[in-house]
Formats: C-alpha cells, sequence, structure tokens
C-alpha cells in the first residue's frame, strides 16, 4: 500500500491516480467521502453546524463510494455523483464537515474497507498516512508553493487566480489547524516539492521510489 498526502493543488491527485495505473493497482482518493457527503449535505440543505445529523447522514447508506483505475466515484441514491463534488462549493462543505471528529470516525471505517479489494492500493488525501492507512509500507506527502497550487487549481477549476487564492489560503488554514486529524507530515513521509516539476516527472520520482522500497 502507497499513501500520498499533502495540502490542496499539491497534485496529489493527479500523481496517485497516474501511479495506481502503472502499478496496476486500485486507487482511491479519500476525499471523495468528505466531498460527497458535503454534496448529500448541500442536498439536503443540512445544518452544518449539528455535527450529529451529519453522522446520521451517513449512516442513511443511501450513498457509496466505487474505486476505478481512473477516478473514485461517488454514488447518491444510485446516481453516479462524482462530477458535482469536485466542484469549489462542495469542497468548501466537506473542508467545514471535516472538522467534527464523529463526521471522520464514522467515514474512517468506510475508508479502511476500500483496501481489502484489488491487488494493491494507493491512497491520496490529507490524513491518509497519519490516520486511515497509518500502516502503509510507503507514504509520500506532496507539497508545493503556495502560488504554484493556486494557478493548478485555478486552471483546473476554471476560475480567476486570485479568488483561488483566497479560497486555498482559508482552506489550508482550516485543514492545519482543526482537531481532528490535521493536515501533517506523516512520521516516516518521503517528502517531495512538486513546485518545480510537471506531473509526469513528480509521478517518475515517485514510481521508483516505490519500487525500489517495495521491491517491485
Amino acid at each position: 500500500m502507497v499513501t500520498i498526502d499533502g495540502p490542496a493543488a499539491s497534485g496529489k491527485s493527479s500523481v496517485s491516480r497516474d501511479l495506481a495505473q502503472r502499478l496496476g493497482w486500485q486507487w482511491l482518493s479519500t476525499g471523495a467521502f468528505y466531498r460527497g457527503i458535503g454534496y448529500v449535505a448541500g442536498e439536503k440543505s443540512a445544518d452544518l453546524s449539528n455535527e450529529s445529523g451529519l453522522v446520521d447522514l451517513i449512516n442513511e447508506k443511501d450513498w457509496k463510494v466505487v474505486m476505478t483505475p481512473e477516478r473514485t466515484q461517488f454514488f447518491y441514491k444510485a446516481k453516479d455523483v462524482t462530477d458535482h463534488i469536485s466542484l469549489e462549493h462542495v469542497g468548501d462543505i466537506a473542508s467545514k464537515i471535516s472538522h467534527y471528529p464523529e463526521v471522520r470516525k464514522h467515514l474512517l471505517k468506510a475508508q479502511r474497507d476500500m483496501a481489502h479489494r484489488g491487488p494493491g492500493l494507493v491512497a491520496e488525501g490529507r490524513d491518509c498516512g497519519t490516520v486511515v492507512f497509518p500502516q502503509a509500507k510507503v507514504k509520500i506527502y506532496l507539497t508545493a508553493h503556495s502560488s504554484s497550487r493556486a494557478q493548478r487549481r485555478s486552471e483546473e477549476q476554471g476560475v480567476s487566480l486570485q479568488k483561488t487564492i483566497e479560497t486555498q489560503k482559508l482552506r489550508d488554514e482550516q485543514d492545519s489547524s482543526r482537531k481532528a486529524a490535521p493536515l501533517q507530515v506523516p512520521e516516516g513521509a518521503h517528502v517531495i516539492d512538486t513546485s518545480e516539476l510537471n506531473q509526469q516527472q513528480v509521478v517518475d520520482k515517485v514510481e521508483e521510489l516505490v519500487r525500489h522500497t517495495l521491491g517491485i
């Protein structure tokens, strides 16, 4: 198992997905669980300050996460809403609800259950190597200058760079300061700065490290 953590727009999603395809392993974006529940909360106009109410949404089980080599899909009421959960406003909700310890606790088992499918797993997120899969054989932490990350996210989302910078700053502060599983470098992780590297170079570097460490 390989975990890839890092802040928003550090490249962890695209890098981990490409790595999984090269290895022939399953790919899991743990953030899809939070974004998915954030989407459900938005659809139901749920009170985001009501932690127990959000846990109830999780336990309703009218949602599920499905892994494919290309993406981590989120289904709500049997409908694929994966494209919707990647929107910025859904990410804002996900960041808010991820602060709640009980929300994280109730999603943790569902995330860990995904590890039992397929020949191997590459999991990415903000607490994969610290909380979800602390036993992973290889842990990677991708980072980048805030300006580089903002530029990437701006191009991905098609929104202004200034707005992206403001949103990213808030998200980073929320993720790093939350009491439940704050964003941090996992113990024993290999830290890679992607600021001056393109995606291909990062994937090559990570793949070489993983194959050397695991002997594959």
